[in-house]
């Protein structure tokens, strides 16, 4: 039995009243993607950490889509990496397809995305979880919290059992009082007919937590045996795979890929899904639950977009040792026979077996406005909470939260200043901001156009921007630290070099030039000059370069796009500088906005209710105007 050092009783594997007590540093509540990145985040920070879930075989589940990554969610795994966090190592060693999404576009919105194998994915975290010093897995479901003087101390299980604790992360993602629905089918459980947690929403409850409560669905899985592939468009991975992780050798990720399909919803199957529409949970008002805007069922698509005569529908396989393959695109909660005719209209899908029929999933999950940007609660010392529980959607935005809380959770029982990522510096602080600033109603979905700071946070140099706090924080090693170093170092030599190199406008020059689509020279200049011009790069202009070393391809990468977009990155810079200014004006915990004259009432209440830590946090909660923010400046300067 592991336990802390800290202070316990001498007999610590003590039962009272026939009841079990346990001592750890850290308890982590659920193991999803918050939960494992949350519990391995804490473990290898040397605490002693225990990770409850209703299932041991629910760890590291994929009860949606088995992929990880796609616009901007590539982003937040590759930060999530560069922190020290778990899961693009994972998907490294378990995807089947990868893909870098908008190649045509600009390096700011490149997203990598790739199809796992899903039982391989699950398998792989486990392993990597029960072979992790200082972290114990336990099956059992959490049913109450224990808090004294607004201070975590620890969490009661449904048994009966007591875990004393100096700091709890709650990562419950969809299953606290979980409902699974199609038709007019109801079944309380979590995702894949998986155990629910129906006794924890009490107790928070009591503590006087605000709770919401959320939906969100999944399509149906169908036999491979029974798709006709000849109606539709093959869909091929990348010939060159980048890997997720950091610490990843690219080599080892170039393997034989798994093929997904593209078909396409059609007027039959749209009428089939309004001819039902009074059959459908969501219409009918069965279904409670708000749901993501920006991942909508089939049938809210139909309604909602009723000028589209298709919507995309992509198969993709859940795994390589099986036949079932998940319907992109046809989340639904219509009843089992609509849903068989409704996917039978698609070419392709014409006799297509159900395996696993669509629903939609209810759950419980809180208003995130609660938490600190450490996300740690407000008003309870000590709890931490992440992912789907906060209100948000996706395996990877619960993944960074995760990692997030579980590193914040461990610096405070260390008595360490916590880490927060504010909006100039990650994806994760666009995430974590907007979820503890703005009003949310729905679940929250990670978006390229949330970060305004774009340019800066490419998924490219995620660990240029990172790296470093992961490493104060613990969990980047000295080894991968001084990789790191090195790179910067051939970075910014490489610009150096490349910005004062001269280039004349010879005959080799000229040919290459002309071949390459690009106005000969009329005089010399610069490589990085040439860089600049829309049809040229550090690559393409190799040839001509001759002074130039064999790099590694992601310092090349960084060469290339740190030229090429100069003039824009300087002016986001000096953006960011602005904003910093901003976030660094601190206001006090215990201000009283209520004695700001000149305040406007709805500033006031909003002001109150959120309690943000600094002016620039301030000035993102709805209903404060510029105006508000120029009078609580100037009584900050006045105290």
């Amino acid at each position: 039995m592991r336990f802390s050092a800290s202070s316990a009783p001498e007999n610590r594997n003590e039962v009272k009243m026939n009841k079990l007590e346990e001592y750890y540093d850290i308890v982590v509540v659920g193991a999803g993607h918050a939960g494992c990145e949350a519990a391995l985040a804490g473990a290898r920070l040397g605490l002693e950490t225990i990770m409850f879930t209703v299932s041991v075989d629910s760890i590291a589940l994929m009860p949606c889509n088995p992929n990880v990554g796609g616009s901007s969610k590539g982003h937040l795994v590759r930060e999530l990496d560069a922190l020290g966090g778990e899961m693009g190592k994972n998907i490294d060693k378990t995807f089947i397809q990868s893909k870098m999404l908008n190649k045509s576009k600009g390096p700011a919105v490149h997203s990598l995305r790739a199809q796992a194998d899903k039982q391989a994915y699950s398998r792989e975290m486990r392993k990597t979880l029960e072979n992790t010093a200082h972290l114990t897995v336990r099956q059992g479901e959490v049913a109450e919290l224990l808090v004294e003087d607004g201070c975590i101390t620890g969490v009661k299980t449904y048994s009966g059992a007591i875990y004393h604790c100096k700091a709890v992360v709650l990562c419950t993602g969809t299953y606290l009082k979980a409902r699974c629905i199609y038709g007019d089918v109801s079944n309380y459980t979590g995702p894949n007919g998986l155990q629910a947690a129906n006794h924890l929403t009490d107790s928070l409850k009591a503590l006087g937590i605000e709770m919401f409560r959320f939906k969100t669905g999944t399509p149906a899985r169908i036999d491979r045996n029974s798709i006709d592939f000849s109606k539709m468009e093959e869909q091929f991975g990348d010939e060159r795979v980048v890997p997720f992780s950091f610490s990843t050798n690219p080599e080892d990720v170039q393997i034989k890929q798994e093929s997904c399909w593209l078909t396409y919803t059609n007027p039959k199957t749209h009428q089939i899904i309004r001819d039902n529409l009074d059959r459908s949970p969501l219409y009918s008002g069965m279904i409670e639950g708000t749901g993501p805007r920006y991942c909508p069922s089939i049938e809210d698509k139909v309604v909602r977009f009723a000028d589209k005569d298709r919507h995309q529908v992509f198969i993709e396989p859940e795994g390589l040792y099986t036949n079932e393959m998940y319907i992109g695109g046809m989340s639904s909660s219509l009843p089992e026979d609509v849903q068989y005719e409704m996917y039978h209209s698609v070419a392709g899908l014409e006799h297509a077996k159900i395996v696993r029929n669509a629903y939609a999933i209810e759950y419980d999950c809180i208003n995130p406005r609660q938490l600190n940007p450490t996300l740690e609660f407000k008003n309870i010392k000590g709890l931490f909470s992440a992912g789907q529980f906060n209100g948000s959607s996706g395996y990877e935005e619960a993944a960074a939260q995760g990692l997030v809380a579980g590193i914040n959770a461990a610096l405070k029982v260390k008595g360490r200043e916590m880490m927060t990522l504010d909006r100039s510096e990650a994806y994760i602080g666009v995430l974590i901001d907007d979820l503890v600033t703005k009003e949310n109603h729905e679940p929250y979905r990670m978006m390229t156009s949330r970060a305004e700071y774009r340019l800066l946070l490419r998924q490219d140099n995620a660990d240029l921007r990172l790296r470093k706090k992961g490493y104060e924080a613990g969990l980047i090693s000295q080894e991968d630290y001084d990789r790191l170093l090195l790179k910067e170092k051939q970075i910014e030599e490489e610009i150096h070099r490349v910005e004062h190199t001269n280039i004349g406008a010879n005959k080799e020059v000229q040919q290459l030039l002309e071949s390459l689509g690009s106005t000969p020279l009329k005089a010399g200049t610069t490589l990085g000059e040439l860089i600049r011009r829309p049809e040229l790069d550090y690559e393409k202009l190799a040839p001509i370069d001759k002074k130039r070393e064999m790099l590694p391809w992601d310092v090349a990468e960084q060469v290339n796009i740190n030229i090429k977009y100069d003039g824009y990155i300087r002016r986001q810079l000096k953006q960011v500088k602005d904003f910093k200014k901003m976030e660094a004006r601190k206001i006090p915990e215990n201000i009283n906005y209520d004695e700001v004259n000149s305040l406007r009432i709805e500033a006031k209440q909003k002001l109150n209710l959120y309690r943000p830590v600094s002016i620039g946090q301030a000035s993102r909660i709805s209903g404060v105007s510029p105006a508000d923010i120029s009078v609580l400046l100037v009584y900050l300067e006045t105290k």
